[in-house]
């Protein structure tokens, strides 16, 4: 079956110039966000801002009438969020806390590049995510000719004009995810990764698409708002996703206290060693902001000798809370290479981020996996 989601955020990149595109793909960014190397994950400094001005735009205003509907007073709701909690929850919902980008800048590799935050929180980046796609999809679908999506300009959206410039991280809460694609190193210049599918029953943003793996919004463990600083740490949040996703093990931590004691986690103890050996090498390789969502992205390859692989991800799981893995012939996911790139970033229904770090991957596969 076609993917109209894609489809959808394929044309909504039409809508952006050509020189914002990531490596040929939808993904959006500045230059700035493109390191012209891979940068090694704890190199940018990461910082905190108590006091970061309200974004312009929150999604609740006259802008977003059209995407809002009426609840069963007749009033519209307040936000979309409200709408969809309210009449089609998706299995994972909650307006948990999560890290609202404000600023990026990894051009100054002598200093590592810097990533700064503040916090917001989930329903505030759907209230403008899932708004924006909704509104593309109802213009798309009102100049329709048959079953293809009809042509749209912006001023037929009017909160997309709202928010201006996607890159403008000022003009929305942008939150971000850290979307990585897990290679599996079995030598010099030889590599495999892994595609997941990602359920639209059970997750809200890019339901139906394939994508890397794994991803997650960065975002704290739990709501302690003493565990806020602590785990504005892409590490911390990297090793609970590739727990979670690759080994289907549950959100929450009880054992570890609260804020998370991650040295008493023998996971996060063993890749952490992985590191400092260097059976793992983590890289960013950039930020991008989906056309469609304007949800933003931080793009990291995660390099696991293939040894080190076999043996922490022994349970690889086929299914998990948000999809199921694909795999090739039953190997493990599917080798790097000009075919398997250009399918999952061309061909296949790829969330856009997805699509460019798989490009970026190959584009410097020399220095990751040579």
């Amino acid at each position: 079956m076609k993917n109209l989601r894609h489809d959808f955020a394929s044309a909504a990149g039409e809508l952006y110039p050509e020189q914002l595109r990531v490596e040929g793909t939808g993904l959006l960014a500045r230059p700035e966000w493109l390191p012209t190397q891979p940068v090694e994950l704890s190199r940018p400094e990461l910082s905190f801002r108590q006091d970061a001005a309200a974004p312009a735009v929150l999604g609740s205003g006259p802008e977003s009438v059209s995407v809002r509907p009426f609840d069963e007073a007749g009033q519209r709701f307040a936000t979309y969020a409200e709408a969809i909690e309210a009449l089609d929850r998706p299995a994972l919902f909650e307006n948990r806390p999560l890290y609202r980008l404000l600023a990026v800048d990894l051009g100054d590799l002598g200093g590592g590049g810097r990533l700064d935050f503040t916090l917001g929180h989930y329903f505030d980046s759907v209230s403008i995510g899932e708004a924006l796609a909704h509104e593309f999809a109802a213009a798309a679908a009102a100049g329709a000719d048959g079953a293809a999506p009809g042509p749209v300009t912006l001023d037929q959206l009017p909160l997309r004009a709202a928010i201006g410039d996607p890159c403008d991280l000022s003009r929305r809460s942008a939150s971000v995810g850290v979307t990585t694609v897990t290679l599996r190193r079995s030598g010099p210049g030889q590599a495999s990764f892994l595609v997941h599918w990602r359920d639209p029953a059970l997750v809200t943003n890019a339901g139906g698409l394939y994508q890397v793996m794994p991803v997650g919004i960065l975002q704290p463990a739990d709501f302690n708002p003493a565990s806020v600083l602590p785990d504005l740490d892409l590490w911390h949040g990297l090793t609970r996703e590739f727990s979670e996703e690759l080994l289907g093990t549950p959100e929450e931590y009880p054992g570890l206290g609260s804020p998370i004691e991650y040295e008493r986690w023998p996971f996060f103890r063993r890749l952490t060693d992985a590191r400092r050996s260097g059976g793992l090498r983590v890289w960013i390789v950039g930020v991008g902001v989906d056309p469609l969502t304007m949800v933003n992205d931080i793009l990291t390859v995660a390099v696991f000798e293939a040894e080190l692989f076999d043996d922490v991800f022994a349970g690889l799981v086929a299914v998990n809370s948000e999809g199921r893995v694909i795999t090739d012939g039953g190997t493990t996911g599917f080798a790097l290479g000009d075919s398997t790139v250009a399918r999952f970033s061309g061909s296949e229904p790829m969330q856009a981020a997805g699509a460019a770090v798989l490009r970026l991957a190959w584009r410097f596969a020399d220095a990751l996996i040579g």
